[in-house]
């Protein structure tokens, strides 16, 4: 009898602490995608953030919504084609394409008043009016994107595009950070800031970027912000971040896998709550 009341008692115990399943949809650019693509990478990376937040919560399964080079824009005009499940939380990660490619961020009353698809803002209210479709009481997570480095892409280095540290079209990617940081203050979703996270900045996006010295013509290993200005050259040039210049992000944008270790540190915090 004494051994049966023990038995009882630890299952109780256990079923304490045991979790219900959740369902998370991580909606994002290729920085949420490669995380099954790893072989994209030139295999620089071994996992990315979704992979890493359910080793540490195993009670969530996760489904991935990563498309590479979407902006919100891209995002909110595909959500048929898509198909978006239901699921218990729903986290957004985008922002660095719409920056990139010069789209209206717009303001916060596009987002209030549902104005469309041709601001940041409307983008952001049409996917979310989405997910509240399917699931009205499901837990969204907004992601302000990363700031950036000098991006080349490792598969075909005439893909490069300038850091965060310059506009594009006269917008900062600070500015649509800040855009997503209204939208989680109107709505009062959790707001994971990646922008303003001091182990994410800008000096830390790669240890070096190995340029041409514009004078003696040899390789030379910059770090930033010295290589800001040194030109790069795609069809000659070798590829300007070898392994050894790895530090958050393998190529001047997509995380490593020290990266994606902050951030799903970042989204453990959270999701452990809900």
């Amino acid at each position: 009898m004494k051994k049966i009341f023990i038995l009882f008692t630890l299952l109780l115990f256990i079923c304490s602490f045991s979790r219900k399943n959740i369902t998370w949809v991580a909606i994002g650019d290729s920085i949420t995608y490669l995380n099954d693509h790893t072989n994209e990478t030139g295999n620089r990376i071994t996992k990315g953030y979704m992979t890493r937040v359910v080793e540490k919560l195993p009670y969530i399964n996760y489904i991935n919504q990563g498309h590479n080079g979407w902006t919100s824009g891209a995002i909110a005009e595909n959500l048929e084609k898509i198909a978006i499940p239901t699921a218990d939380v729903y986290s957004i990660f985008l922002g660095t394409n719409d920056w990139w490619q010069g789209r209206a961020i717009g303001n916060l009353s596009d987002y209030k008043k549902n104005t469309g698809n041709q601001t940041v803002y409307g983008s952001f209210r049409i996917i979310i009016n989405q997910l509240r479709s399917l699931n009205n009481n499901a837990k969204i997570i907004l992601i302000t994107p990363m700031q950036r480095g000098d991006f080349v892409y490792i598969t075909n280095m005439k893909n490069n595009s300038h850091g965060s540290y310059n506009e594009k079209k006269g917008q900062t990617l600070a500015q649509f950070a800040q855009a997503i940081d209204s939208i989680a203050q109107y709505e009062k979703f959790t707001l994971v800031d990646l922008y303003n996270t001091k182990s994410l900045g800008a000096e830390k996006m790669v240890k070096y970027k190995r340029l041409k010295d514009p004078l003696s013509g040899n390789y030379k290993n910059y770090p930033y912000p010295s290589f800001i200005g040194i030109p790069f050259n795609a069809e000659t040039d070798d590829y300007p971040y070898p392994t050894e210049a790895i530090d958050i992000t393998y190529d001047g944008l997509h995380p490593s896998d020290k990266g994606y270790s902050i951030i799903a540190d970042k989204l453990v915090k959270v999701l452990k709550e809900f």
